[in-house]
């Protein structure tokens, strides 16, 4: 049951999308994470205030807030108007609050899924991105943020070591700090019959003060659709690798929706490197519905011995998976929904519910 509104005060718009979930619906779609007694726990919703001209002088404010059954996130954007020929700026402050599953998850049911390691990554971060202006198929942004990223328990207090007395953090405090300088680049080129698409993140640890985390983060995503006949066929290959100062929930976790499919998030592996593929094969079967079948393969290159306290090898991660399956894709007005059916190397079957593209 759910319930959406917009509402105009004056010039700014609030859109407010709020939806009581009952758990059993819930558990259905995500793997069962701790009990709460709240009322507000059963409450999945969104709130949304946007306003075009702050000052007078054009300027934007955004402010979001989005709630799942175990996360939030908190996010405000400042926007001041540029000329198009110049990189926009856009203050930004965020706070995100969610389980470390795909790291600290403790894999279930051979793999098929990934119970709570009784981890939770609270993180905030303060600082300004530069949108470059595009070319017809080069986009680029940098920002330079301050994080602080703290790690708690289910019941909200403040953690420095896992359940197997292993330090969550890098520097064994409480918190980490950090400077991150960040570039991304996307290309993207399509045609009527097939697109490619290529993005490149690099994220810098800045040493401003001693303590803080120096590190060089690199990933990659490859794409490329084809049209065959009336079926689609689309390829990607995500990988990564990160170098010096590293804590454990910064790894790469390998398995899930968006990634190995037939296992549980992170349940494949998490390591300093990663490389995963993927295949899928849509045929429309109606207007409004198509039909899929897809391979995914993934492995951490052997790198899950090198993160600090080697959470993977402890919770019997194989450290490269393979699953198959078939699924149903449904377009809507309101969003596209997906069901996905899977099999992993240990023969065991999972569902995956996934929904995108929501109209506000």
């Amino acid at each position: 049951m759910g319930a959406q509104k917009s509402i105009h005060a004056g010039k700014a718009k609030i859109d407010v999308n709020v939806d009581f979930t009952h758990k059993i619906c819930a558990s259905m779609m995500l793997p069962s994470l701790r009990n709460t007694g709240s009322p507000l726990s059963l409450v999945i919703g969104s709130l949304c205030i946007k306003h075009p001209n702050l000052f007078g002088g054009s300027e934007k404010l955004d402010v979001s807030w989005d709630k799942g059954l175990y996360d939030s996130n908190i996010l405000v954007a400042y926007r001041r108007p540029r000329p198009q020929w110049v990189a926009q700026q856009c203050f930004v402050m965020q706070h995100s609050l969610s389980p470390e599953i795909g790291v600290h998850g403790i894999p279930v049911d051979n793999f098929s899924r990934s119970g709570s390691g009784g981890v939770n990554l609270s993180r905030l971060s303060v600082g300004l991105d530069l949108n470059e202006p595009a070319s017809s198929k080069w986009s680029s942004t940098t920002s330079i943020k301050f994080e602080n990223v703290r790690l708690l328990s289910d019941d909200g207090r403040s953690i420095t070591r896992d359940l197997d007395g292993f330090p969550v953090t890098c520097s064994g405090n409480a918190h980490d700090s950090m400077v991150v300088l960040k570039q991304e680049s996307q290309y993207a080129k399509a045609t009527d019959n097939s697109f490619s698409r290529f993005t490149m993140q690099i994220e810098q640890g800045i040493p401003v003060l001693s303590k803080w985390l120096i590190f060089n983060r690199f990933k990659f995503v490859a794409s490329k659709g084809i049209k065959l006949g009336p079926a689609f066929l689309l390829t990607s290959l995500t990988g990564g690798s990160i170098v010096g100062d590293m804590a454990p929930y910064q790894a790469f976790a390998i398995g899930g929706l968006g990634s190995v499919r037939g296992y549980g998030e992170g349940a494949v592996g998490s390591g300093r490197s990663c490389l995963v593929a993927n295949t899928e094969v849509t045929i429309p079967l109606s207007k409004m519905l198509e039909g899929s079948v897809f391979l995914d393969c993934g492995t951490d290159l052997g790198s899950g011995r090198l993160v600090p306290g080697n959470p993977a090898l402890r919770q019997g991660k194989p450290g490269s998976g393979v699953g198959l399956g078939y699924g149903l894709r449904f377009k809507s007005p309101l969003g596209h929904f997906q069901v996905d059916y899977a099999i992993n190397a240990f023969q065991q079957k999972t569902l995956y519910f996934g929904v995108t593209n929501l109209a506000s």
